[in-house]
């Protein structure tokens, strides 16, 4: 059997009606934006790969960190030991994030990091003897596939088999110029229940790359923390530059008390979660009551060898160039945008530093199912280009080091799907 054969025997795969589905493509290596299969076609990855990959495939530079790292220790468990890995990432990390945020819990990946802050939320006030349990969150959210990260998430398809299993949470809309005074007065009303308030700042991916303003966030959640509301910010997705500055909430004045991170932390190259906290969250963990220690770790919590791989991939975010490459892809998906904008096929485009989005008329309303969504995927792999759409929403979501050569292709190719499909 071949590679594809061996797969469809073996294999259940993510977001996959695996009957109806085409058969997977095998890809046989990697190298800076582009993956290559077994027949050696190169398809640009303009979605890195799920979001995770901000620095390019098989990145020398995290190749010989984790090589290095692997000869010295693989892992260790982490309650009761540590390891230098872990330690640095965290001091790194804190440096350049909001400076409230004073401590660093590591998991597996997206989902669980935004388990561990809804659980720090929720114990937080429970530690201190007050019953505020209520969540509120945003319509249309995305916080991941575990059962509290789906329960903060917008009521949709992926959830709606787990509905009557999920706790109560309060949705709001996207704060705007219009409401902004409807939602702070919603927030007055419900602070003796509401234990936090999560949110995607600026973008939210999964629900079509929904965007809304810095301006009006910032308003909401000065009013929540006026009001004693803990805040978590979900930076899985925007974090690490993917807004123009190194985190969405650098958009912000106000300050969440916890944060989510996971997808570009280790550059792509494997699974880490991590979530950040402010000082009295986790003061209020401290006690010689044992019974409100924070109950929650995992078999691989801090491996050093990811732990590494995040310190590597650290390295090259805070340099020059990708600075200097963020601004590049920005200025020209604003400039593609631009060209588009008035195009009849165009319903809408949405863009946010190094993310833009084209929303497809198609005579039907936004969805993740509209038909279109398969015409483009195949279309464009066709040409060699790997672009996901949510539905008919079409998105470009590369990595930092895709060429400019590169982006001209995959912008040109939009240009003739537009006129041929």
């Amino acid at each position: 059997m071949n590679l594809v054969e061996r797969d469809l025997s073996v294999v259940w795969h993510p977001y996959t009606q695996m009957k109806t589905a085409a058969p997977p493509i095998p890809i046989m290596r990697g190298e800076g934006a582009c993956l290559y299969d077994e027949n050696g076609k190169c398809y640009i990855d303009a979605v890195s790969s799920w979001w995770v990959n901000i620095h390019g495939h098989a990145h020398p530079y995290i190749a010989q960190k984790v090589a290095e790292q692997l000869n010295k220790l693989e892992h260790v468990i982490f309650a009761g030991f540590t390891h230098e890995p872990a330690v640095e990432l965290a001091e790194r990390l804190l440096k350049i994030l909001p400076d409230n945020q004073t401590k660093v819990f590591y998991s597996d990946n997206g989902s669980t990091a935004v388990e561990v802050a809804i659980k720090m939320c929720l114990q937080y006030w429970h530690n201190k003897g007050i019953q505020r349990t209520k969540i509120l969150a945003l319509k249309n959210a995305y916080h991941g596939d575990t059962f509290g990260a789906m329960a903060v998430s917008g009521r949709s398809a992926f959830t709606a088999a787990f509905d009557s299993l999920l706790f109560e949470v309060e949705f709001i809309d996207l704060p705007n110029a219009s409401n902004i005074a409807e939602l702070k007065s919603q927030v007055s009303n419900l602070k003796s229940e509401l234990a936090c308030f999560i949110f995607e700042p600026l973008v939210q991916g999964a629900g079509g790359m929904l965007m809304y303003e810095a301006e009006y966030l910032d308003q909401l959640m000065a009013h929540c923390g006026d009001e004693g509301v803990l805040m978590i910010a979900d930076e899985v997705f925007t974090g690490f530059g993917r807004t123009g500055k190194p985190f969405a909430c650098d958009h912000l004045s106000a300050q969440p008390d916890i944060m989510c991170f996971s997808k570009g932390l280790t550059g792509g190259t494997m699974a880490m979660g991590l979530t950040t906290c402010a000082q009295q969250i986790y003061d209020a963990f401290l006690s010689d009551d044992k019974l409100k220690t924070l109950f929650h770790g995992h078999s691989y919590t801090a491996n050093p060898v990811t732990c590494s791989a995040a310190r590597a991939s650290m390295d090259l975010f805070v340099a020059e160039s990708t600075k200097e490459n963020i601004r590049r892809i920005e200025n020209s998906h604003r400039r593609f945008a631009l060209n588009i904008k008035d195009h009849p096929k165009i319903q809408a485009t949405r863009q946010t530093g190094t993310i833009l989005a084209m929303e497809w008329a198609t005579g039907a309303d936004t969805s993740y199912f509209n038909t279109l969504r398969d015409k483009l995927y195949n279309y464009f792999l066709d040409a060699g280009i790997i672009l996901r759409p949510l539905g008919n929403i079409l998105y470009i979501l590369p990595p930092y080091c895709i060429t400019d050569d590169q982006l001209s292709y995959i912008y040109s190719k939009i240009e003739s799907a537009l006129e041929e499909l």
